[in-house]
């Protein structure tokens, strides 16, 4: 099942509460299984940079269907390198970005930019928990 819009703006929105909670100012993006974005905001104050971050991370936990932290030591495979490249180079193999599954299918993904790298991986899975 894809995810709604309504329930991409609810991973947003548990996003932003976290972030609220560690005092921090986040990007966060939530896109479907095919790494199209559906919902995307950028806190006031949050670095412009951590949009494109977001939405890699993102990107790249939908195209592998795990944490974009997972895929942070191996980035430099070529089978990451490659689907990555054939993708666009939109992805950003980073931690802070999380698949997001149910009834063990990929329904699509969430990414974070702007607080550390754990901070945008809580973040994330505080969207996803939201649901």
């Amino acid at each position: 099942m894809a995810i709604s819009l309504n329930e991409a703006n609810k991973i947003v929105a548990g996003a932003i509460a976290k972030a609220n909670e560690l005092n921090i100012k986040i990007n966060v993006a939530v896109c479907d299984a095919g790494g199209r974005l559906l919902a995307f905001n950028r806190m006031d104050g949050a670095i412009w940079g951590g949009a494109y971050g977001s939405q890699g991370k993102a990107v790249a936990s939908a195209a592998f269907g795990r944490s974009s932290g997972e895929l942070q030591e191996r980035a430099d495979t070529p089978i990451i390198r490659g689907i990555l490249g054939a993708e666009g180079g939109h992805g950003i193999p980073s931690q802070g970005g999380l698949p997001v599954i149910r009834d063990g299918a990929l329904d699509g993904a969430v990414g974070v930019g702007g607080g550390t790298s754990q901070q945008d991986e809580d973040c994330a899975k505080a969207g996803i928990d939201s649901l």
